[in-house]
């Protein structure tokens, strides 16, 4: 519809179906909604309850801003259709009620999410066919996940215990992939800066988070591999972030980093209880709005400038105003400032890696690990985090003078950015209205003092740490971003170099297959057509006549011999002799043979 209604009404029509959405997602009864039998499997199309409520609600609220801000970019029709068909795919994976679903879901979710991507075209072809090998390759070991999942339990219904143990490894990669698992994250900050700048907006929003929601899925009481290899990737991200001068690829880090926190919270599920699940399911909801948000922001300094080197832009707060107040916002809340969303839930994920890192609440973790490592490891980010926006604010907003005068966002570009920066603050005031839609908070909302005097002190610290750290590391960071590499750099020459001997070697070992078929075949030909010619080349009289009954008599002794071979693996010649070389001895004796027969000698 998108694409045949005038540009504006089709916008309009697609903000009003992701406003019903978003209704349908706070009205629906909890259970079951669409339970049936398909392909004689007991499946559900569409099951509500508090986690895929949430994620509905989430998803629908931002959709509507998302549409709203393509539709004042001057978004092609074509783009924004395929983004809202991405959107429903990715509905369908939330809400669904069993794995088999999922799949279907999850798959199409990587299917619409590339074919974004390639709207673009130019670099963006390559880049998004980067990204669909790699939710190529999750798709399918999610899927042989599923496949051993229901071998071992007889249903694909989800559980309350989640993916069967036997099918662990091969979810946790499969979904690991779509959340940006160190060394499997690179299709995110090579995919994410390529399609249109609105289109990123949708993109930052989908995939990770709905991976974040399926690994709660497939591993409900958490495990420390998963609370670890968060914290790994809050430290990962945020230092990768801080080397990037492209805005868009700086904020595609941090979707790894923050998506850290979130899997942390799910990891130490089953450690410190709903404490950690709740702060995660309410770092997805905060980091929904706080990241688009910066996606809006960089979007709108890309489309009035036209520049996506951040050492280009510079003292654009005094020509963008609006704009500038609203990266504040985005930026604060992304770094934890207190007042803003993100103070709150990422708070509540750093207080459960800190009991979990004291023996005297919950025994302590793994010593190998050591005492507080992974609240070490949160806190590292969270001042890497505040570092990197320090520096994208700078080099966009104050650094030198503006080399460019554009004009400010648009009426719609400032409406949808004013409600997600409104949402930040409201959200981090008043905390308790969020947390009211988070699964779970009941039990911990008395307990909850996200405003205590030892969590501002903390704040204060960080972001101390965060502005001292910049500015002294300013240079140095700039040296270094000329030599830090990402895995990307060895990832993709490898699997295209490893690719192309691949092919290489298979059509070397076909032709040379090949070559040998045709000699024995030209062999073969010469010895039918050409017999008295052979029988001179290899010194065999020219007499090659034969009675019938000397005929037969040879023939049946070649065949006992073949049968003999082929029963006992005999043969009189070396068996480690060419065919060709075979086929002329058995000939050559053949024709001396007939030779002899004709020729006698004296002693014959």
């Amino acid at each position: 519809m998108l694409t045949v209604l005038p540009r504006g009404i089709g916008h309009l029509i697609a903000a009003l179906a992701a406003v019903g959405v978003t209704a349908q997602a706070v009205l629906m009864d909890a259970g079951p909604h669409i339970a049936t039998t398909f392909l004689g499997f007991d499946v559900i199309f569409q099951s509500i309850d508090q986690f895929s409520r949430l994620m509905g609600i989430t998803f629908g609220f931002i959709t509507i801003l998302a549409i709203v801000y393509a539709w004042g970019s001057e978004t092609p029709k074509r783009t924004t259709a395929l983004a809202v068909s991405y959107v429903t795919a990715t509905f369908g994976a939330v809400y669904a009620g069993d794995w088999l679903v999922l799949i279907f879901w999850w798959e199409l979710m990587a299917v619409t999410s590339t074919v974004l991507v390639w709207a673009r075209g130019g670099a963006a072809i390559r880049s998004g066919y980067r990204y669909a090998l790699f939710h190529g390759v999750g798709g399918t070991l999610l899927l042989a996940a599923v496949i051993v999942h229901f071998a071992n339990t007889g249903t694909f219904i989800y559980a309350a215990t989640g993916i069967d143990a036997a099918a662990t490894v091969l979810a946790a990669l499969g979904i690991g992939i779509n959340c940006g698992f160190i060394f499997l994250h690179s299709w995110l900050p090579d995919a994410y800066p390529s399609p249109h700048f609105a289109a990123s907006v949708f993109m930052s929003v989908f995939t990770t988070k709905t991976a974040v929601y399926t690994m709660y899925r497939a591993f409900p009481e958490g495990g420390l591999w998963l609370a670890y290899l968060g914290g790994l990737m809050t430290v990962y991200g945020a230092a990768f972030a801080l080397l990037q001068y492209d805005p868009r690829r700086l904020l595609s880090y941090h979707i790894q980093g923050q998506v850290g926190y979130m899997l942390a919270g799910v990891g130490l599920a089953g450690v410190v209880g709903d404490l950690a699940v709740v702060g995660g399911f309410a770092h997805v909801f905060n980091h929904v709005i706080y990241k688009s948000l910066l996606f809006m922001v960089v979007g709108v300094v890309i489309y009035r400038t036209g520049i996506e080197d951040i050492r280009d832009m510079g003292g654009l707060w005094k020509v963008m105003p609006v704009t500038f107040v609203v990266y504040l916002v985005a930026s604060a809340s992304i770094a934890s400032v207190p007042g803003f969303n993100g103070f709150i839930s990422k708070g509540m994920i750093i207080d459960s890696a800190h009991d979990f890192g004291d023996p005297a609440l919950v025994g302590g973790p793994d010593v190998l690990l050591g005492e507080g490592l992974l609240w070490w490891l949160l806190i590292i980010g969270g001042v890497g985090t505040f570092m990197s926006f320090i520096k994208l604010g700078y080099y966009m907003f104050f650094h030198g003078t503006a080399s460019v005068d554009p004009p400010e966002a648009t009426p719609l570009q400032m409406g949808a950015m004013a409600v997600a920066g409104v949402s930040c603050v409201a959200i981090g005031v008043f905390w308790e209205s969020l947390l009211v839609a988070v699964p779970l908070s009941s039990e911990v909302l008395p307990e909850l003092k996200p405003y205590s005097m030892s969590h501002l002190i903390e704040s204060m610290a960080l972001m101390g740490a965060g502005f001292v750290g910049f500015f002294a590391l300013k240079s140095p960071l700039a040296s270094l971003a000329h030599y830090a590499r990402d895995i990307d750099s060895l990832v993709y020459p490898a699997a295209f170099y490893g690719t192309r001997g691949f092919v290489w070697g298979v059509t070397e070992l076909w032709a040379a297959v090949d070559r040998a078929t045709m000699r024995l075949a030209t062999v073969l030909t010469y010895l039918g057509t050409n017999p008295r010619e052979f029988a001179a080349r290899i010194g065999v009289g020219p007499s090659l006549r034969a009675g019938i009954g000397q005929s037969v008599l040879v023939l049946t002794g070649l065949a006992a011999a073949a049968l003999v071979v082929l029963l006992f693996g005999w043969s009189p010649w070396p068996t480690d002799l060419p065919a060709v070389e075979i086929v002329t001895r058995v000939s050559r004796d053949f024709l001396r043979l007939q030779q002899s027969k004709r020729n006698p000698t004296p002693d014959e």
